[in-house]
């Protein structure tokens, strides 16, 4: 019996070993995972436009505004071409085209899930048709929208880069425009609440453009110079999608039968959440992703429940 209370006692004393071991603290052994940054990058390095779709992006085909009323928004306008200047960069191309009766729009869309922080594109802008007469007022573009849930909406948000060749909107000859948005009624009962900066001269060529949104303040930058500061109501209100697009001023065509086709390109687009880079930081964040083979890249999360990007103005 004393033989077999000795054994009872040193077994019990086993089991009880792991609870007598100090507790080590979970933290000390575990292992943070860094943050990951809320960021869209497209190289724009596609061989296909399905490959284009399966990275967020939208061809529209929807009817509307704006533009010329009847034209068609045509996924024919897009295509991906070797860079001329760069044989072995990809270009994403928009094409745009009238012949004064027919007339095809163009214009992408990414998904609507971005609101501050800082958006980018390389873009080239041209101030005459590849074919044609010249002299049509044409509309090339890189903004960011939201959609406008009635007239006059107070939420509704709009950021835009336009370049106008042939001048349009009460201005002639070349004008680039940055316009941030309050709010705005559609036709037949046109108002509109915006502030803008213009600057005459061609920009035909490639520019880095650059939009900070952050500590309620919209700064837009041209090839990293300051073009314009906005605040106040006019800061965005509301998550936005990313677009560029192509086209034509309602009653700014010429007159003439001839078909005319104009191009906008786009080398790259990027945005990155959270406080304003700099032009040079963009320049820099995306000469590393490309220096690291990195033709896209998006880990900005959807919203929950993902919001609609209807890519239709």
């Amino acid at each position: 019996m004393e033989s077999f209370a000795t054994l009872l006692k040193i077994a019990l004393s086993i089991a009880l070993l792991p609870s007598l071991q100090p507790s080590i603290p979970a933290t000390r052994h575990s292992v943070q995972a860094k943050p990951t940054t809320q960021e869209l990058f497209d190289d724009f390095s596609y061989t296909n436009k399905q490959q284009l779709k399966g990275h967020g992006w939208i061809i529209r085909t929807a009817a509307g505004w704006p533009g010329i009323p009847g034209a068609t928004w045509s996924e024919s306008g897009v295509s991906l071409v070797s860079d001329p200047d760069l044989p072995r960069n990809r270009i994403l191309r928009m094409t745009s085209s009238t012949d004064g009766t027919t007339t095809t729009q163009t214009q992408i869309c990414q998904q609507r899930k971005f609101f501050e922080g800082t958006y980018a594109a390389r873009v080239r802008f041209s101030d005459s048709p590849v074919t044609g007469p010249n002299g049509d007022q044409i509309v090339q573009s890189f903004y960011t929208i939201s959609p406008l849930k009635a007239p006059m909406d107070p939420d509704y948000s709009e950021l835009d880069f336009e370049y106008l060749p042939n001048g349009g909107w009460g201005i002639a000859g070349p004008t680039l425009y940055a316009t941030t948005w309050e709010t705005f009624s559609p036709e037949p009962n046109w108002k509109k609440d915006n502030v803008f900066q213009t600057a005459s001269g061609s920009q035909a060529g490639w520019h880095t453009l650059v939009t900070q949104v952050f500590d309620q303040k919209v700064r837009y930058f041209v090839d990293g110079k300051l073009f314009v500061e906005h605040e106040g109501n006019y800061y965005p209100e509301d998550t936005m999608s990313l677009n560029f697009n192509l086209w034509f001023i309602r009653d700014g065509m010429v007159k003439a039968a001839e078909l005319r086709q104009y191009q906008e390109d786009i080398d790259w687009v990027f945005f990155q959440a959270g406080a304003g880079l700099t032009p040079e930081q963009v320049e820099a964040a995306v000469a590393g992703l490309r220096r690291k083979s990195v033709k896209f890249r998006d880990t900005v999360p959807a919203k929950v429940p993902a919001l609609t990007s209807p890519c239709n103005f």
